[in-house]
């Protein structure tokens, strides 16, 4: 067996067994590749086509669609949910040039177009709420409702050192389940894990706040030291129509430690008139 072929067959033997140990489904729900611009992102889709919900994941820095496993789980019942990897992110390929956030969000755009569902629940992580307000912004038909989960960057720690060491902080006592899904992805990633960064410290999510028109749900972790209660509370004011959810006894990775009380708000959002 020739060296490659070996190794290929470790690296999904491990990956096989980080799904199982996390509990990530080990099964393929709908894949689809969607390219445009020179940038292809990967969108995996669980749920009933006939259900009239469409809810879509966008994750944070370094991470991928796989750590959005427990929300999927719980969002699935109530609706079609579309997990994305951003390009050179989780599975998909690695673009020519580092995308600022405007143009993943336009891309992302562009396949919620094509996808043609009507507008969606778009529900951004971390980074994913740069994403996500900027595909609210910049393609309003698209999104009926925004989630912003742990929203950055902080302008008052617009620092890559900074950023870095408060998620170091925010890590401090994480479960296993978050630290083996947030290793394996930061390592597909790949070596231009530097260059993201630099997007997405450049990006200035607060200019784009008061232009979302969507009605927009803020959560934040109670112990996130990364998204703090000062900066989520601008957020929230900037945002013109906006509420705000702090999930107890969670830092910044809620959504991968337990979804339960996030996806909860999240559905009771879904059915605020």
């Amino acid at each position: 067996m020739p060296e490659n072929d070996a190794l290929d067959q470790a690296a999904d033997a491990v990956d096989s067994a980080i799904d199982k140990i996390t509990g990530v489904p080990t099964d393929d729900g709908e894949i689809e590749e969607f390219s445009a611009s020179g940038m292809t992102l990967l969108a995996e889709a669980r749920g009933s086509e006939s259900a009239g919900t469409t809810f879509v994941l966008v994750h944070g820095i370094g991470m991928g669609r796989k750590v959005f496993a427990d929300l999927v789980r719980r969002l699935q019942p109530h609706g079609r949910v579309i997990a994305i990897d951003q390009p050179g992110y989780g599975e998909a390929p690695e673009p020519p040039r580092t995308p600022t956030i405007e143009r993943t969000a336009d891309l992302v755009a562009a396949y919620l177009r094509k996808v043609s569902r009507g507008p969606v629940v778009l529900i951004g992580h971390s980074m994913g709420t740069q994403v996500a307000t900027e595909v609210a912004v910049r393609h309003p038909q698209t999104v009926k409702r925004l989630v912003l989960v742990a929203p950055t960057v902080d302008r008052h720690h617009r620092h890559a050192l900074s950023q870095l060491a408060r998620l170091g902080i925010d890590l401090l006592g994480e479960s296993p389940k978050v630290l083996l899904l947030g290793a394996r992805e930061y390592l597909r990633a790949g070596p231009h894990l530097r260059r993201k960064m630099t997007a997405m410290l450049t990006h200035r999510p607060e200019e784009a706040y008061p232009r979302v028109e969507a009605p927009t749900l803020v959560i934040r972790g109670e112990r996130d030291r990364v998204s703090t209660v000062r900066w989520c509370a601008e957020v929230a004011a900037a945002l013109p129509d906006s509420r705000h959810f702090t999930v107890l006894g969670h830092g910044h990775e809620t959504l991968i430690r337990d979804a339960r009380p996030a996806a909860q708000r999240i559905l009771r959002f879904c059915d605020e008139g």
